[in-house]
């Protein structure tokens, strides 16, 4: 089934429900469309290849416990805080073209300062511009308001959701709530439909990729994967490094060895890969997710 966690998540969870066995498929490359076209007897001809291949082995996510929990709560945040970032952006354009008595009233100011100053305008009657760009800038520093207030709830729902699904992670050095939400959404409820700790890290985009030529042998970065995921284990790895001795030292010993930094933190967000996926398969362990 192609789109598992998309689209076809709902019919996946039922087809699981009733026995049947779900297997993730990925929709064919560009060359393959290009070839063959695109029409949905082909898509499910493709799709039925890749399973027959053994290509296509992937168990999608079950998306049945306090993860899919996590995940919900995450979207509705990003959204959020996308639209608060529009709404702050919207007032600091529309202060810029204000009249000049708004301009010197509002300028020079935090963004705090400047949305509780501009919620408080009175604007009085609709007959001038002036009039006008106080409303319109009120109308957006109340719509700041009520945005972070939602952001502020639903963070404090997904800390206490992070929390409860999975303690020993949150306790790792430098992985805070919002790391580890975005490391428990890329490995699903069921972390078990991961064949190893390289398969988790090639989901994170932190596994190594041959770039070596001629008589030069390296790895570089992966810029594949869930980059939520990836820029979650990127925090952890800065933090350590500013915080964390033996991963300072690492540091150290590996750039004495010719390594660059980007080459290091790779392998430090490889690391951290590792450590992550030992504790999400000691929570799965630990707390089966019960037959739906």
């Amino acid at each position: 089934m192609e789109g598992t966690g998309s689209y076809g998540a709902a019919l996946a969870r039922f087809l699981a429900a009733n026995g049947q066995v779900v297997v993730e498929v990925n929709r064919p490359d560009r060359q393959a469309r290009r070839l063959k076209g695109k029409s949905d007897p082909l898509d499910a001809q493709a799709a039925a290849r890749a399973v027959q291949a053994g290509q296509a082995r992937v168990v999608p996510k079950a998306g049945a416990g306090q993860v899919e929990m996590v995940r919900c709560l995450r979207v509705a945040r990003a959204t959020a805080m996308r639209a608060r970032t529009q709404t702050i952006n919207a007032l600091k354009g529309l202060l810029v073209t204000a009249p000049a008595q708004l301009r010197q009233q509002l300028r020079g100011q935090s963004v705090t300062r400047l949305v509780a100053a501009a919620a408080a305008l009175e604007p009085g009657p609709l007959t001038s511009p002036l009039a006008a760009a106080t409303v319109a800038l009120g109308s957006l520093a109340r719509r700041h308001q009520a945005l972070s207030a939602e952001i502020d709830a639903l963070s404090s729902q997904l800390d206490r959701l992070t929390q409860t699904a999975a303690p020993e992670l949150v306790a790792r050095f430098g992985v805070g709530h919002d790391s580890a939400g975005a490391l428990l959404v890329a490995a699903g409820d069921n972390p078990d439909r991961l064949r190893s700790e390289a398969c988790f890290s090639m989901l994170c985009g932190a596994s190594p990729i041959p770039a070596s030529s001629g008589k030069t042998t390296r790895h570089r970065l992966n810029r594949g994967g869930d980059r939520q995921a990836n820029a979650a284990l990127h925090r952890i790895v800065i933090v350590r490094l500013r915080y964390h001795q033996p991963t300072r030292d690492y540091m150290t010993t590996r750039l004495a060895q010719g390594k660059t930094k980007k080459e290091i933190i790779r392998c430090l967000k490889r690391h951290v890969a590792r450590e992550v996926f030992a504790v999400l398969h000691q929570l799965q362990h630990d707390n089966p997710i019960p037959a739906a």
